[in-house]
């Protein structure tokens, strides 16, 4: 395939990176504002809800998947552990690793919140239809494994592109059979 871009036509208007970038900076502020009266940071919020995503994993895990340094995530983790809404806890397989989990009132403070961040996202794209949206979710899934994202991401987008083939597929199987009944 050829190259998109090009140096003579490459700007900020239509870098990727800066677009990305951009939209990132505009919406942390909006998300510390929506939790300041729970006195919740983003990147705590993060934490919480990779926890209700994963049930359990490790905080070298945890930082790789949120893209965190793992120094900064061992203060988020104390302060979350401390406010009793995650716990660590041994390893049931490997004593040596600690694994971090949701508490009973860290997963009641996510489902508690989730309806402002969903209607927050709901907002910011209230101006696009649900396949642009799935759209736009499905090119940032593989532009994240394109830039070195988990298996898991590079698993889902290829199980994806394969589903997305085999709908278009059963269509086009399904216009052929009404052809010949017409």
């Amino acid at each position: 395939m050829r190259p998109f871009y090009r140096a003579d036509q490459y700007g900020m208007k239509n870098s990727v990176g800066y677009l990305v970038r951009r939209t990132a900076n505009l919406v942390l502020p909006q998300f510390e504002a929506m939790f300041a009266d729970e006195d919740l940071t983003f990147s705590q919020w993060t934490v919480l809800m990779g926890l209700r995503e994963w049930r359990e994993t490790t905080s070298a895990e945890m930082a790789r998947n949120i893209c965190h340094d793992a120094g900064s995530l061992t203060r988020i983790l104390d302060q979350l552990e401390t406010r009793g809404l995650i716990a660590r806890l041994r390893s049931e397989t490997d004593r040596r690793a600690v694994v971090l989990t949701l508490t009973p009132q860290g997963r009641e403070t996510v489902e508690k919140l989730l309806p402002r961040v969903v209607h927050f996202w709901n907002g910011l794209l209230a101006e696009f239809n649900h396949a642009e949206i799935k759209t736009l979710i499905g090119l940032l899934t593989r532009l994240v494994a394109a830039a070195g994202g988990t298996r898991d991401e590079v698993g889902l987008m290829r199980q994806r592109r394969a589903n997305d083939e085999q709908q278009k597929n059963e269509r086009r199987g399904e216009v052929r059979r009404r052809g010949r009944t017409a």
